[in-house]
């Protein structure tokens, strides 16, 4: 009556759903912190240093 071929797709949409959402929850819990305070902390080093040149 039913055969499998016929939700290969369905299948593939779910598990390629499934990956980005993950990938987005990883990127918004991981990636995007590390790389904004990073950046910051790369921005506080550089500042300290040019008020040390100065003076």
């Amino acid at each position: 009556m039913f055969e499998f071929q016929q939700y290969l797709g369905f299948l593939l949409f779910l598990t390629v759903l499934t990956i980005g959402f993950w990938l987005m929850i990883f990127l918004i819990t991981a990636i995007i912190p590390y790389w904004v305070f990073g950046g910051m902390r790369e921005f506080l080093k550089e500042r300290k240093a040019n008020k040390e040149k100065q003076q």
